[in-house]
C-alpha cells in the first residue's frame, strides 16, 4: 500500500464545510488509522467495550468449559432479552443467528410451498439470500432502476411484479449496494392485504434505523454486527406468532423440545461469545446517544457524497435522509461486471488505503460510502481526490 496523504494534509473543497466530529468516537475502536474505513455497512467494527465484553466471556469458556456451555442457552435468553428491550421486540418472537444468510434459510423452510408457487426477490438483493430463495421455487425477479425518485415508486414497482403465483416476497430494509429502503411499512401491508408472506432481509436495520421491527413483516432477519457494535456472528431472526411453530433449526439441536428461539439459537458447542456480548454494542450506543450517532453517521454520509458528486461522471442515487450510507453511480462502462467491481475497489484500498465499496451493475456500476463515529471528513476528501484518476484508467 502506497503511503496515502495525511489527514491534516487534507482541506475541505469550497462549499462543502466539515461535518463536526463525534466527540470520543476514534477512541472508541481499534482501527488501523493509516486506512480510510469508508465502508463500515460491509463488515461493521466493533468497539473496545465490546471487545473486551467478549474476551472477558472467551476467558471464562477457557477456565471452565462445562459450566460456561452447559449455561449458554439460559445465558442466551437472557441477552436475547436485553436485545429485545432495545428493539421493541417480543423476547419469545427473536432469535439469535450466525447473520442474514442463515436467517434467509430458517425464514424460507418455515413457509410452506406448493408446485407452482413463486417467490418475488428484486435485483437489489444479497447475492447468497436470493441463492436461497432460488433453492426453494421459482424466482420472480423485479428490476428496481436505481433511479426510483422514491418509496412509493419502490412500492409500485413491486406490487405490479406479483402474480397469482406469488407465496412469498424476499425484500430488502436497506439494500446493501444502493442504500434503499425497499421492504417500508406501507408496502409490506399491501402485501400482507394481497396473501403474499413477507421476509425481509433487514442485515443493516439494527442500529441504523430506530424502530428496524416497524412493519410487521412475518419474517425479519438483521445483523447486529454492522450499526449495532456487537462482533461477527451476532445477528437476530425475528418470526411473527403464527409462523414460529414451524421455525425449525437447520440441524438439530439438543434443544429442539423448547421449539423456537431456543432451538435455533443452541447449536452445540461453538463460539457463543458474540451474541452473549451484544447487547452491550447496543447499550453501547444508547450511552453514546442513540439519536445522535445516526445523525451524525448520516451527516458525515452526506458529506462524502456531496464531494463525489462533484466528480464528472458520478450521479447521486436517491436514498433516505436518516441512512448511514449513500451512493453513486459510476461511469456507464466502470465497475459494470463483478471482477470489474472487486478489481477496482481493491487497487483504491491497495494503493490509497481507503476502503470504499464499489458494486457492480449492468452499464456502469456504483460506489458506497458509510459514516460512522469513527470516521472524519478529510478521509471522504482523500477519496474524493483519487478517485478520478482510477475512473479515467477504468
Amino acid at each position: 500500500m502506497t503511503e496515502p496523504t495525511r489527514p491534516s494534509e487534507a482541506e475541505p473543497p469550497a462549499g462543502h464545510p466539515h461535518p463536526a466530529g463525534f466527540p470520543g468516537g476514534p477512541a472508541l475502536f481499534r482501527l488501523d488509522p493509516r486506512v480510510a474505513h469508508l465502508n463500515h455497512g460491509s463488515f461493521g467494527a466493533v468497539p473496545v467495550p465490546v471487545q473486551e465484553a467478549q474476551a472477558a466471556l472467551r476467558e471464562e469458556a477457557h477456565a471452565d468449559p462445562d459450566a460456561f456451555f452447559l449455561a449458554v442457552p439460559d445465558r442466551l435468553a437472557a441477552a436475547r432479552t436485553r436485545i429485545a428491550a432495545h428493539l421493541g421486540a417480543d423476547p419469545d418472537g427473536i432469535a439469535f443467528i450466525s447473520n442474514a444468510t442463515e436467517g434467509a434459510n430458517l425464514a424460507l423452510d418455515a413457509v410452506p410451498l406448493a408446485d407452482g408457487d413463486e417467490i418475488l426477490v428484486t435485483d437489489h438483493g444479497y447475492g447468497t439470500v436470493v441463492a436461497a430463495a432460488a433453492r426453494r421455487a421459482p424466482v420472480t425477479t423485479v428490476p428496481l432502476d436505481p433511479h426510483l425518485p422514491d418509496e412509493d415508486a419502490v412500492r409500485e414497482t413491486v406490487l405490479a411484479a406479483l402474480t397469482p403465483r406469488t407465496r412469498v416476497a424476499v425484500l430488502d430494509h436497506i439494500s446493501s449496494p444502493t442504500a434503499r429502503l425497499i421492504a417500508s411499512p406501507r408496502l409490506l401491508a399491501d402485501l400482507r392485504e394481497r396473501g403474499v408472506t413477507t421476509v425481509v432481509d433487514g442485515a443493516h436495520a439494527p442500529g441504523m434505523l430506530a424502530d428496524p421491527l416497524a412493519g410487521g413483516a412475518d419474517f425479519w432477519f438483521g445483523n447486529l454486527h454492522k450499526w449495532g457494535y456487537a462482533p461477527p456472528g451476532s445477528a437476530l431472526l425475528a418470526v411473527a406468532p403464527q409462523h414460529r411453530h414451524r421455525v425449525r433449526a437447520l440441524v438439530p439441536s439438543w434443544e429442539d423440545q423448547h421449539g423456537f428461539p431456543r432451538s435455533v439459537e443452541y447449536r452445540a458447542t461453538v463460539d457463543y461469545t458474540g451474541p452473549l456480548a451484544a447487547p452491550e454494542g447496543l447499550d453501547l450506543l444508547e450511552r453514546l446517544d442513540a439519536a445522535e450517532v445516526r445523525a451524525h453517521n448520516s451527516a458525515l454520509a452526506a458529506h462524502g457524497a456531496a464531494l463525489l458528486a462533484e466528480i464528472p461522471g458520478l450521479t447521486p442515487l436517491p436514498h433516505g435522509e436518516a441512512l448511514a450510507m449513500r451512493t453513486l453511480r459510476l461511469p456507464a462502462g466502470v465497475a459494470d461486471t463483478p471482477v470489474r467491481a472487486r478489481g477496482l475497489r481493491e487497487r483504491i484500498a491497495a494503493e490509497q488505503g481507503i476502503r470504499v465499496l464499489i458494486w457492480p451493475w449492468p452499464g456502469g456500476g456504483g460506489i458506497r460510502v458509510c459514516g460512522q463515529i469513527y470516521n472524519r471528513p478529510e478521509e471522504y476528501e482523500r477519496l474524493a481526490g483519487v478517485l478520478p484518476s482510477y475512473l479515467s484508467r477504468a
